[in-house]
């Protein structure tokens, strides 16, 4: 099946080429190497228990660090980094560059433990989990990441302030991501990933079967009861959702929704959870009737996106994008779901693909993590910052390239399949 989001893909060039007055905000496609929240640089493989930098042998190392050994077996052992969160928001610095603005707040180990020295967080073992390496092949030395979470020192968002460093939301820093930006991409990924499992740790506290407490095992991998007679393993979850862009018999017109929570103008593709005991197509089917009325048959796959800025609740979403065909038009909108739902022309899909309003809201977002860390923030609203640069309004727009929605529309809008090869515009049975 076709996926537009392929590592074998590179951006577009006029994307890369940053002109003053942004000269690519007509509509155009953009394809990225991988999607957003994906392509982490640190989990690409785990490495053998007997490597140093694998989880059972960094975690080992992490034991006798806290216990004040400061000589090892190995004469060389892994360099420790480790990302804070509170409550969900991984720690941040700015350049101050008008582009590249944020990067993650690494810490040393060593400076880790001088900034948790006196704070309200007491370091143990258990709290830290483990990201992921990168080997001496990759880098002159071997470094093991850990994330954290550190919700209950409050005193440390003043102490790390001081370093221009800020505690902010996901959300925010997938905005003010530059796409063309693989460094920031790779950043973010890593916070999504380090968010997912900490959340992960955050809800699943008790034993489902017994009761009884879960601890952290294998570095933060699992969890395990620690009740003898149960000793269940518990791993983290995913949470299946298929988002989908409804395209009528002709492919000549989409399908797309807006829902109150949404941005003023913004339209998207209609989603929904996959339920226990039914496949991926049935899914799709299922949630477009629900919400609109409208019947599918066909279904393809399209590709897939790591979703991990939803609520706390479900930090593991991965988002399944398809292409579903619709056998039928009327449209009967479940208000309790949607506020609305149209078909639009793909010409008017294709105008809504309006890249200097992401690009703004990009810059604003970057400008707002600049002055978070610089600790001079101000209450901005975001939705106010989706105008173009002439200052008018576009009439629609679809959300930005961090999301699965904007590659199936655009792949759709510009016919564009996982080769980049233009495909026919007519035919329910022509491959998007």
């Amino acid at each position: 099946m076709p996926t537009l989001v392929s590592k074998s893909i590179s951006y577009l060039k006029p994307l890369i080429s940053r002109t003053p007055n942004y000269l690519f905000s007509t509509t155009m496609s953009i394809t990225l190497k991988s999607p957003v929240f994906a392509g982490n640089p640190i989990r690409s493989k785990t490495p053998k228990s007997s490597d140093p930098f694998s989880p059972t042998s960094a975690f080992q190392t992490l034991k006798l660090l806290l216990s004040g050994q400061t000589h090892f077996q190995d004469p060389s052992p892994p360099k420790f980094k480790v990302l804070p969160f509170i409550k969900g928001r991984p720690l941040a610095g700015s350049t101050g560059d008008l582009v590249k603005k944020w990067h993650l707040g690494w810490l040393s180990f060593g400076d880790f433990k001088d900034v948790l020295e006196g704070s309200e967080v007491k370091l143990t073992h258990d709290l830290l989990v483990y990201l992921g390496c990168k080997s001496k092949e990759e880098e002159e030395d071997s470094v093991v990441y850990w994330a954290v979470d550190v919700s209950e020192g409050v005193s440390l968002v003043e102490k790390l302030g001081s370093k221009e460093f800020s505690f902010v939301e996901l959300r925010t820093l997938m905005v003010a991501t530059d796409w063309a930006d693989d460094s920031a991409m790779s950043d973010l990924a890593i916070a999504g990933h380090a968010r997912a499992l900490l959340e992960w740790h955050n809800t699943s506290r008790f034993c489902g079967s017994c009761g009884e407490m879960l601890v952290p095992a294998e570095a933060g991998r699992k969890k395990q009861c620690i009740k003898d007679s149960c000793k269940k393993r518990v791993y983290p979850r995913v949470d299946p959702v298929v988002i989908m862009l409804v395209i009528d018999k002709e492919n000549d017109r989409a399908l797309l929704s807006k829902q109150s929570r949404f941005v003023p103008r913004m339209w998207s593709c209609l989603a929904g959870f996959l339920e226990p005991g039914e496949s991926l197509e049935e899914a799709v089917r299922r949630e477009t009737w629900e919400e609109t009325g409208i019947e599918v048959g066909e279904v393809v796959y399209h590709s897939s996106q790591p979703w991990p800025v939803g609520p706390s609740s479900m930090p593991c979403q991965l988002m399944i994008g398809f292409f579903a065909y619709a056998t039928s038009l009327e449209i009967n909108v479940d208000k309790s779901e949607l506020e609305d739902a149209k078909w639009h022309s793909r010409e008017d899909v294709k105008n809504a693909l309006t890249f200097s309003e992401y690009e703004k809201a990009q810059k604003t977002s970057a400008y707002k993590v600049d002055q978070m860390c610089k600790g001079v923030e101000k209450g901005q609203n975001l939705a106010s910052d989706f105008n173009v640069e002439s200052g008018e309004l576009a009439p629609m727009f679809v959300p930005g390239p961090y999301a699965i929605a904007h590659h199936l529309i655009s792949s759709w809008v510009h016919q564009v399949s996982s080769n980049g090869i233009r495909t026919q515009k007519k035919g329910v049975h022509s491959r998007l």
